[in-house]
């Protein structure tokens, strides 16, 4: 019964101490949600399998050793490291970035044609990268289905969801505001500015991979230094007692907060978007 309890406050510990360290962590301010939405945390499926694997796992490594810390750490360590040692997404928001000049190139190219906004979007479709397909396919649904052109790309914003998507969506709601002749010549330079705003991320990530990399080399030499020192019996024999399975959970999550920090240095502050259809929406 003691050990259960000793268990129980470690467990206590750790979410503590976690909670105490995302606290201190800056987060930034995130926009208001229209009414009638929930947020609901999603966890993906190899993450739940994770967490039942760890928990079986620790559940027969508690029964065997009379380690109950191990049905908090096993499931925690299998389903968390591998998250804070991944790699963030940033490969992908700079293929989007690429394939959003490639998809603006493609539309002045057409508009130099001769041809109307509305009938540029719509031939854009065919030759549209994989990486913004979905979005610019919903648009030319959108203008198809007799939307106003400035909504319809005020909803291509939020669909992007980027603020190099938003001057792109605004640049094309100008132009379709004023029916200008000079739009094709806009749409080229701001194709030549995502394009060095694509180089100057990769460049930016070629850096911040730095940091992920040595997290990786830390955690790996100390998972090999435990797993060493776990077949000595004499070395780990005084954490087996209830106070030093507090006292190890307490390292760990110490540890593990160390990690978190690592990773969001590690991680940059996404630019604030100025157009969307939900920002009109909100408030002033």
């Amino acid at each position: 019964m003691s050990t259960l309890i000793v268990g129980l406050a470690g467990a206590l510990v750790t979410g503590g101490l976690l909670v105490a360290v995302l606290g201190l962590l800056a987060r930034p301010v995130t926009p208001a949600r229209p009414a009638g939405t929930t947020h609901r945390v999603r966890i993906s499926p190899r993450t739940r399998l994770l967490l039942v694997t760890g928990l079986g796992v620790g559940a027969l490594v508690a029964v065997a050793t009379g380690w109950v810390i191990a049905l908090v750490v096993l499931p925690l360590a299998l389903a968390g490291i591998p998250v804070l040692l991944a790699a963030p997404p940033a490969r992908r928001e700079v293929q989007r970035l690429e394939a959003m000049e490639e998809w603006v190139r493609t539309v002045a190219g057409t508009l130099g044609a001769g041809v109307g906004l509305e009938q540029a979007l719509l031939r854009s479709l065919r030759s549209t990268p994989e990486p913004i397909r979905p979005e610019v396919t919903r648009l030319a649904g959108r203008l198809r289905a007799r939307w106003a052109t400035e909504d319809a790309l005020r909803a291509l914003a939020d669909d992007l969801d980027d603020p190099t998507g938003d001057l792109i969506a605004a640049n094309l709601a100008l132009g379709a505001r004023r029916r200008g002749g000079g739009l094709a010549t806009v749409l080229d330079a701001l194709a030549r500015s995502v394009g060095e705003d694509v180089k100057a991320r990769r460049e930016i990530e070629a850096d911040r991979a730095k940091p992920r990399a040595n997290a990786r080399l830390i955690t790996g030499i100390t998972l090999g230094v435990l797993v060493f020192l776990s077949l000595s019996g004499t070395y780990i024999a005084p954490y087996g007692t209830p106070i030093g399975q507090v006292l190890l959970l307490t390292y760990l999550s110490l540890y593990v907060g160390m990690l978190i920090w690592l990773r969001r240095m590690a991680q940059g502050k996404a630019m604030p978007r100025f157009i969307g259809a939900t920002l009109r929406q909100g408030p002033a």
